[in-house]
């Protein structure tokens, strides 16, 4: 395989993939890094990775335990600890990765993130934080797996979790919503340079339902509310944008390149409709 060719309430205890098709999908032999992959929309794309055949090395900033690694059956992520936003780190994180099967085939920068802060006053340091990690990071890691990526066969595979905010207003993640806008960007930029052996895409995530979801939207009944607006009902899951990098990293896909990939559920249904429903 060349690379270059929800209903009811949320329960976080684990990733069920036992309602995903991934007939087609076959990613034996395949080495992929995912970064921030041990929770979270990460943990849910690293066991994707796990459940099609590939070995997976996820990496995050702290120890973790192996029987919290991400697993599926007899098969367990290698983990490695490094901060992503230190260009040094970062390469030497991918560098190891490649020492553990002579290869890298996919690195997924799914690191990220922000707290809510308003722009007016958001301190400097936190700003350069976000922007660091949602950013720069990406970068850091690509540059690393490319260098490897170019001198074997078959080439590689370069996914971005982006998010929605990089595409309309993200008032309260203001520096969050620039960073990601710079990804997407990013990520076209790259797509040409390192052109034809390795390819660059973006997932491009709309809301999500993960473990922050209730602390973010309010609770089960903030969620509800929110997941209204969402033309499809509901909040995006983890396993959704897994099966998005499933899907991008496979030879489906092998002749998209700097593609910013949405999934969020058709958008958000517009304000002046439910406006134009008021009793005047």
């Amino acid at each position: 395989m060349s690379l270059s060719e929800p209903a009811g309430a949320f329960d976080f205890s684990g990733f069920d993939f036992s309602g995903f098709d991934f007939s087609g999908f076959d990613f034996s032999g395949k080495v992929v890094i995912v970064t921030g992959g041990t929770r979270g929309v990460g943990r849910a794309i690293a066991e994707g990775f796990l459940a099609t055949g590939a070995s997976v090395v996820v990496c995050s900033r702290h120890v973790v335990a192996p029987e919290n690694l991400p697993r599926v059956g007899d098969s367990r992520a290698t983990a490695l600890v490094a901060d992503v936003r230190d260009p040094d780190e970062a390469a030497l994180m991918v560098r190891d990765a490649h020492s553990l099967a002579s290869r890298i085939d996919i690195l997924v920068n799914n690191a990220g993130g922000s707290p809510p802060h308003a722009a007016s006053d958001v301190p400097a340091r936190l700003v350069t934080s976000i922007v660091s990690l949602n950013l720069l990071a990406p970068f850091w890691c690509s540059q690393a797996a490319n260098t490897l990526m170019q001198a074997q066969d078959g080439g590689g595979c370069i996914l971005n979790i982006g998010s929605v905010s990089a595409t309309r207003p993200s008032p309260g993640t203001a520096a969050y919503g620039a960073a990601k806008a710079g990804l997407l960007s990013l990520t076209r930029t790259l797509a040409v340079e390192w052109a034809p052996k390795v390819r660059v895409n973006c997932v491009v995530a709309g809301m999500l339902a993960t473990e922050a979801a209730g602390e973010h939207y309010g609770g089960d009944e903030g969620i509800s509310r929110v997941a209204a607006t969402v033309p499809l009902g509901r909040l995006g899951t983890p396993q959704d944008v897994a099966a998005a990098c499933l899907f991008l990293a496979s030879p489906l896909s092998a002749y998209t390149s700097g593609a910013g990939l949405v999934i969020d559920g058709g958008g958000e249904r517009p304000r002046f409709l439910s406006a134009l429903e008021e009793p005047g």
